[in-house]
């Protein structure tokens, strides 16, 4: 799913006005009855409690009017605040304006008192929309302060008021618990400053044109399970374990052999053909018991990764799980980084040392893939003033190191050497614990392995990495989630990405 800009959204809009052909009020009536749909279920006690909306004079404004209208056909208890903002209205405002019935309708205009909110009232914000394009100030950041002080549960249209979609927002926000956007999500919904803000949100299909969607050019897209499994490949009955590749990963350490058993399980139930873990000494027996699928090669030393193995019998390497940071990994690290010519799959410690040795960044082999959490990337290429700026310094490094960085969040996002990134629509906050990004350096290696592109194992590996999260969480909750969990639940997670498309 593409992820369009606030400019990028209006054309869109203009263009299936134009050619479905529809009225611009009609599909402002389409997108309310959407929105109407999806509040109504969402809250099926909703007519147990009244129901306020604060409505600007723009089109969100028009949204929250056609609301207002849709929610009174069915007998809710309604108020609705218009709010004079400026001195001009939207044609679409004056439109719905006219159609609302008799209900209970009040003028807000700067300098009025407050309006004291119950504290059962479900309150829907339609005070500003995406095209704001400056800090909402005086008055009506003092209402939207006192909104957020007072509601007990606010839900926006569209975009929550005073959020800015495309760039770092300043001054006064609407404090969303939930948002119905329409068509796609906004860029801002994906990053962790809005996340108090936007609340859970969802986005919503109002038939806007798909050629338009289709032609226009963006670099951000939202991972859909559609898209992940039209790169999957569809297994033979005369394959062999041949065919699915051989991966190695070079992992663990003493103390830190847990995370190469994480990685190697996780790689086998990838689909990876054939397994090696290079691993000190100390790691061996426990390696051969919890992991016996996989093959060891043993380091020279007992206690930590020292020496390269030859890699010319690997289609794929992950480096990086519990492997220590002492100077004589770091020297291994930085040789085999310089002597791989396959892709690698680095995380974890790899990426400290990396850290402290970026000339090594430019001996990358082009299409490896980089895993690092927010910490680990800022140690990497340099702290960012926000998540706008952040991200736009993560592709620039994907693009100039012809490499694939993975981001990892709420929304893992995916930079690619030719500038794409794609934010993932899976996981949740039970797999931020321990081993969890073990569990995806594994994935990713075993795919990697097994033929797919660098691209295409990134995707599949970071979906399926967050889709097994899901599953393991519906059975066993956020609090309780652990890494082996996440493993576990793979199997399933695979099974049900659906019918594979070659």
């Amino acid at each position: 799913m593409k992820i369009l800009n606030a400019e990028q959204i209006r054309q869109l809009d203009a263009y299936t006005i134009s050619h479905e052909p529809i009225d611009s009020i009609e599909l402002m009536e389409r997108a309310a009855v959407a929105f109407t749909a999806w509040l109504t279920q969402k809250f099926a006690a909703i007519d147990e409690r009244p129901v306020w909306i604060f409505c600007g004079p723009g089109n969100n404004g028009g949204d929250g009017l056609a609301v207002a209208r849709l929610l009174h056909r069915e007998f809710y208890e309604l108020k609705v605040f218009q709010c004079l903002i400026g001195t001009e209205q939207s044609q679409d405002f004056k439109a719905n304006l006219d159609r609302l019935p008799q209900l209970e309708l009040c003028e807000l205009a700067e300098g009025d008192p407050m309006p004291k909110i119950p504290e059962n009232v479900l309150l829907i914000d339609a005070l500003f929309g995406s095209g704001l394009n400056r800090p909402v100030q005086g008055y009506w950041a003092e209402l939207i302060a006192h909104i957020n002080a007072q509601a007990r549960l606010i839900v926006s249209i569209d975009i929550p008021s005073g959020l800015m979609p495309d760039q770092p927002s300043v001054g006064a926000i609407i404090k969303a618990h939930y948002t119905g956007t329409f068509e796609m999500p906004k860029l801002g919904f994906l990053f962790p400053e809005n996340q108090d803000e936007v609340g859970e949100w969802t986005y919503l299909p109002i038939g806007l044109s798909a050629d338009f969607i289709n032609s226009v050019q963006t670099p951000y897209f939202y991972t859909t399970k559609e898209m992940v499994v039209d790169h999957l490949h569809r297994r033979k009955k005369h394959d062999h374990k041949g065919i699915f590749g051989h991966a190695l990963l070079v992992a663990g350490s003493y103390g830190k052999v847990g995370a190469a058993i994480l990685a190697a399980r996780a790689c086998l139930r990838s689909g990876v053909g054939l397994l090696t873990v290079h691993a000190p000494r100390c790691a061996y027996e426990i390696m051969q018991m919890a992991v016996p699928e996989a093959m060891m090669s043993v380091d020279g030393h007992r206690t930590h990764f020292s020496e390269v193995p030859k890699l010319s019998a690997y289609s794929a390497v992950g480096l990086g799980c519990g492997l220590d940071q002492r100077r004589s990994v770091a020297e291994a690290v930085l040789e085999l980084v310089k002597t791989a010519q396959q892709p690698i799959v680095i995380d974890a410690d790899a990426l400290n040392i990396l850290a402290t040795e970026k000339k090594a960044l430019q001996h990358l082999p082009k299409g490896s893939i980089l895993t690092p959490h927010p910490g680990e990337f800022r140690r990497l290429f340099g702290e960012s003033p926000d998540s706008f700026a952040l991200h736009a310094l993560q592709r620039s490094k994907a693009q100039e190191l012809g490499i694939y960085i993975i981001l990892k969040g709420a929304y893992t996002c995916i930079a690619c050497p030719d500038g794409s990134c794609y934010f993932n629509s899976t996981g949740n906050p039970g797999m931020a614990t321990g081993g969890s990004g073990d569990v995806l350096t594994g994935i990713i290696t075993g795919l990697l392995a097994q033929g797919y592109t660098p691209f295409e194992a990134a995707l599949i590996g970071v979906y399926v990495h967050g889709f097994a999260g899901d599953l393991a969480a519906q059975a066993l909750g956020h609090q309780a989630l652990i890494a082996s969990d996440i493993i576990e639940h793979l199997g399933r997670a695979f099974s049900l990405m659906g019918p594979l498309a070659r």
